[in-house]
């Protein structure tokens, strides 16, 4: 086997379809059954959507035509000028690539990694031989903490929560609605749903927290909750590489600052490829070096905001300041439509 993949959520089913149009002989393990559902803003950015159907892979969802700040009754918009993004489920989007993967013939099997051994040739999982491995074993990933990659952090950790509601979307664009300790993203998934993700480093449940939010609670009145809140986190995690010998990490197990600016899905679309051209180039070293440039403006933009915003002062101008600088804002937004890696003028400084 050239390349087994540990871990079936977007990103290693991802690095599944690059692997087997590429010719590899690949194999991907999951411990869980089925379609997996998590905590997930479930905003595709026009990027993603793009990276997507190049894999053959068009979810059915809501189209978004930007972004939209609110903070109580002011408001300010930027579209996508790069094309639509589209609101889709988190269930809908893993069905789709698993229906994808199923049909590129490659072999999915409900297996755990529990031991990583490799020499100069390769890499054997629980007795199974592999030329490579990619670790896409989300946030909390078990092999970058077995290969000793893992960075703790100080600090107050971020959490997110999310749930759906049975309504008609009111909006084509994610709102991201600011309070003092918290931000809530409503992305339209459906015709009649939305969903309601909140991020924040205080404790407390979701409706304890929609509190914050009167203007986004009124409008949600009414409304049937469908599903059970999900959490996830802390968010910030912390490799102290991507690449351990012939292993890659992908995705959320590569490492994640926050999910403040919507990108995951796109970052771990562009890694998969990524990995995929390391391992197929005989050069996983290079991955390390390919991760940090699609990952740049990630970082760079999200511990900006991060910071920025960590003061309740400062929270409560950006949207003020956004409707002053309305040309930022875009630029801002503009940024993050963009697919992971490709550069311009509105990125942040290298």
């Amino acid at each position: 086997m050239d390349l087994l993949i540990v871990g079936a959520g977007p990103a290693g089913l991802a690095t599944a379809l690059h692997a087997a149009r590429a010719g590899l002989d690949v194999a991907v393990w999951e411990q869980r059954a089925g379609v997996v559902d998590k905590a997930c803003g479930e905003g595709l950015m026009p990027g993603a959507v793009a990276a997507l159907a190049a894999l053959g892979v068009r979810p059915p969802g809501r189209d978004l035509h930007g972004i939209r700040y609110v903070a109580g009754a002011r408001h300010v918009d930027a579209g996508f000028r790069a094309g639509p993004g589209r609101g889709v489920r988190r269930t809908t989007l893993h069905a789709a690539l698993r229906e994808a993967v199923a049909a590129a013939g490659v072999r999915v099997e409900r297996r755990t990694a529990r031991r990583v051994e490799q020499d100069e040739d390769g890499v054997r999982v629980d007795g199974t031989r592999a030329g490579h491995l990619v670790a896409a074993d989300g946030l909390h990933s078990p092999i970058r903490r077995a290969l000793g990659l893992d960075r703790p952090r100080g600090g107050a950790p971020r959490h997110g929560l999310r749930r759906h509601y049975l309504t008609a979307p009111w909006s084509d664009h994610v709102e991201v609605h600011w309070a003092r300790r918290a931000e809530a993203y409503v992305t339209p998934v459906a015709d009649g749903l939305v969903g309601v993700a909140v991020l924040t480093a205080a404790r407390g449940a979701f409706d304890d927290h929609l509190a914050a939010f009167p203007e986004l609670r009124e409008r949600l009145a009414g409304a049937v909750p469908a599903g059970p809140v999900r959490g996830a986190g802390p968010l910030r995690q912390d490799a102290g590489a991507r690449t351990a010998g012939r292993v890659l990490l992908v995705g959320d197990a590569a490492g994640y600052v926050d999910a403040l600016t919507g990108e995951g899905i796109a970052l771990a679309l562009a890694q998969a490829q990524a990995a995929v051209r390391a391992v197929r180039g005989g050069d996983p070293a290079g991955y390390e070096r390919e991760w940090r440039r699609l990952t740049r403006r990630y970082r760079w933009l999200t511990l900006a905001l991060l910071g920025a915003t960590r003061a309740p002062p400062a929270r409560a101008a950006l949207v003020p300041l956004a409707q002053r600088l309305p040309w930022l804002f875009r630029a801002g937004v503009d940024a993050l439509a963009r697919p992971a890696g490709r550069h311009g003028r509105a990125d942040l400084p290298r």
